[in-house]
């Protein structure tokens, strides 16, 4: 249960701070944080990260709507079936992540961004929580599955280790 309050915290905390931007700045207004480094600013995107495949709302919808029930239930299946911790953890955050950029585009047809970083002349793609929570989320599946991998290759070693020749 505690993965849904997991995901339903990424999702509030998400919300929250997009109203704040959305309710407090201008579009396109930017509050420096650290310098020129690191700046909040308003920002709206029409497509997915990094601005590609703008102006395709329903696309994204549809494919948000397959994906969260996707998640959902494989972390019932890996609730049930395994010890592992960090997957459903994991999916959690994609899910809260996926759901709250998913309610802005059903809502609005754009998402609220507005973590800016500046690298020298070259400027990330600005981002927001939710962005953050996917990103999080699939770096951690990916280190869930090679912790798995490692696992298995060790228990498969065991075993050969123990066979009679």
């Amino acid at each position: 249960m505690w993965y849904y309050i997991l995901a339903i915290v990424a999702f509030l905390v998400d919300q929250g701070t997009k109203w704040i931007i959305a309710k407090q700045l201008e579009l396109g207004q930017e509050i420096p944080v650290i310098g020129n480094f690191f700046l909040i600013t308003s920002s709206r995107n029409r497509g997915a990260a990094f601005g590609i495949l703008p102006n395709q709302r329903w696309f994204f919808i549809i494919v948000t709507v397959v994906v969260v029930i996707a998640i959902i239930w494989y972390m019932q299946k890996v609730r049930k079936t395994s010890a592992r911790k960090l997957l459903p953890a994991a999916l959690s955050l994609v899910l809260g992540g996926a759901i709250g950029n998913f309610l802005d585009r059903a809502l609005t047809g754009e998402v609220v961004d507005f973590l800016m970083f500046n690298f020298g002349s070259y400027t990330f793609p600005i981002f927001n929580i939710a962005d953050s929570c996917i990103v999080v989320g699939v770096a951690l599946i990916i280190l869930d599955s090679l912790f798995d991998l490692n696992k298995t290759t060790k228990e498969e070693g065991s075993k050969e280790g123990n066979e009679i020749v």
